[in-house]
């Protein structure tokens, strides 16, 4: 898994109903964009994740197409 500050991050949601979960990537912690990440949620909630396999990074330029 590889990102950059101001990536997403999208945890998909594990049980039937539960909703995707989608967090902004303030600081990249790893070497070379690898995890731990800092990240934001969208309340301004802040943590420090190791995302799993269930997670994706959406890349800022690509989300730009």
């Amino acid at each position: 898994m590889h990102a950059e500050k101001g990536d997403k991050l999208v945890v998909h949601g594990r049980v039937v109903g539960q909703h995707d979960h989608t967090v902004e990537i303030v600081e990249v912690l790893g070497s070379n964009g690898e995890p731990p990440y800092r990240v934001r949620s969208q309340d301004g909630h802040e943590t420090v994740m190791s995302p799993g396999p269930d997670s994706v990074v959406r890349h800022e330029k690509q989300a730009g197409r």
